[in-house]
């Protein structure tokens, strides 16, 4: 029986390969893992496909792009896409089919689609957006309001950031002499720490929020294709649902991150951010300046309208006393008019009165009866009435209605009057 090394099944495998798949193809898959070696600048890649449902792997093969080519490909991938060429993205690569005795089965690449890995990437941000939406949470940070005064700022960042520095430089030397207290929460703002060490400072930020009015998120610098660790479902839901609004200044005007879609207010650069924070104490200045002059002027005009009415008050005195004057001697005079008539009429009344008293009493006078025949004895200026009570020798005056009449009582009229009785 005729046996075959394994070199020679391997070259033979290698010669059919070669005769069957002799053309460049297509290929889509997703880089599971990307190396570079450091001495030769080769990039060697690991291609899987996976289930759609339950994320197995189905497919996986070796490839490898020569340093020839990757000082190409990498920079137009990445410019293009503003994505890093690592593990984890989906591309769409022409290769050929390759299989070497020794290493195996590996598929060479020649060349890169990008808009394919755009497709996927904007695909997988609205993925996200929509996710968030679902969840009720999209535009949570969006209808926070914005502080009339953002002060007091939590910085998410890079130490070391150069955009930093001018975030604070900016801040520091506004115009208006705007007082701002910063604070930086540090962070990494490319590499694949960026989503761990940013959660980290938000949870900082949170455990504190009570001493802050808004969260700035900056990064100054940087490769646009360090974008893409800002399209996470972590950090855009950690974002939306902050109970702070947030200011993102991240990238370039022509970028758009998840994180931006779900900050309150996105902005181009750091220094952007912080002319957007003073922007907004401009806003609160202008008002309060504004308001000033509201009241200046609304104060300066009652003042007048006051003094000219307090003018015409006392332009109005001298006649309004003239008229109260004569208002006065009129109804004095009316007074008095009506006065004279009352005691008038009241002594009129009461002279009748008299008058009728004085009849009575004209009647009632001892001289009218006096003047009728009648006539009244008196005995020491006083009326008799009773003889019984009169004694021999007592002296009487009889008053007629002319003249009087004096007498004494005698025995006999005393005997008389004894008898009578």
């Amino acid at each position: 029986m005729d046996a075959l090394s394994l070199y020679d099944l391997n070259a033979l495998v290698r010669r059919s390969l070669e005769q069957c798949l002799p053309d460049e193809y297509w290929v889509q898959a997703e880089l599971s893992e990307v190396r570079v070696h450091p001495a030769t600048g080769h990039c060697y890649v690991e291609f899987v496909q996976k289930d759609s449902r339950s994320n197995n792997l189905v497919a996986k093969a070796r490839g490898v792009i020569w340093n020839n080519v990757f000082r190409l490909l990498r920079p137009y991938f990445e410019e293009s896409t503003g994505q890093v060429f690592t593990a984890g993205i989906k591309v769409l690569v022409q290769v050929s089919v390759g299989f070497h005795e020794l290493y195996g089965f590996s598929l060479t690449v020649h060349d890169i689609d990008p808009t394919y890995t755009l497709g996927d990437m904007a695909r997988r941000r609205r993925e996200i957006l929509k996710q968030l939406e679902e969840e009720g949470v999209l535009t949570l940070n969006k209808e926070l309001p914005m502080p009339e005064l953002p002060r007091r700022v939590a910085v998410i960042s890079s130490a070391t950031a150069a955009g930093y520095g001018d975030f604070c430089h900016q801040l520091t030397n506004n115009p208006r002499g705007y007082y701002f207290h910063t604070e930086l929460f540090a962070a990494a703002m490319q590499g694949d720490r960026v989503e761990e060490s940013m959660l980290a400072a938000l949870d900082s930020i949170n455990s504190r929020a009570d001493t802050f009015d808004v969260v700035v998120i900056i990064r100054g610098g940087g490769a646009t294709s360090d974008l893409s660790c800002f399209d996470t479902y972590l950090l855009a839901a950690a974002c939306a649902q902050f109970p702070l609004p947030i200011i993102t200044g991240i990238g370039h005007e022509r970028d758009d991150t998840v994180l931006d879609s779900v900050a309150h207010a996105r902005v181009k650069t750091p220094t952007a951010a912080a002319e957007y924070l003073i922007a907004r104490m401009d806003e609160a200045a202008d008002r309060l300046n504004d308001l000033a002059v509201r009241l200046y002027e609304g104060v300066t005009a009652r003042l007048k309208w006051e003094r000219n009415r307090l003018q015409q008050c006392r332009n109005r005195i001298p006649t309004a006393s003239v008229r109260r004057v004569s208002s006065a001697k009129l109804e004095l005079l009316t007074a008095r008019k009506d006065l004279h008539s009352s005691v008038e009429a009241v002594l009129a009344r009461h002279r009748h009165k008299l008058e009728l008293l004085k009849q009575r009493l004209a009647d009632a006078s001892p001289d009218k009866l006096l003047a009728r025949g009648y006539s009244i004895t008196l005995k020491d200026g006083k009326a008799v009435k009773d003889a019984a009570l009169l004694s021999p020798g007592d002296r009487l005056v009889t008053r007629l209605y002319r003249g009087e009449v004096q007498s004494v009582v005698n025995q006999e009229s005393a005997e008389r009057r004894m008898a009578n009785g």
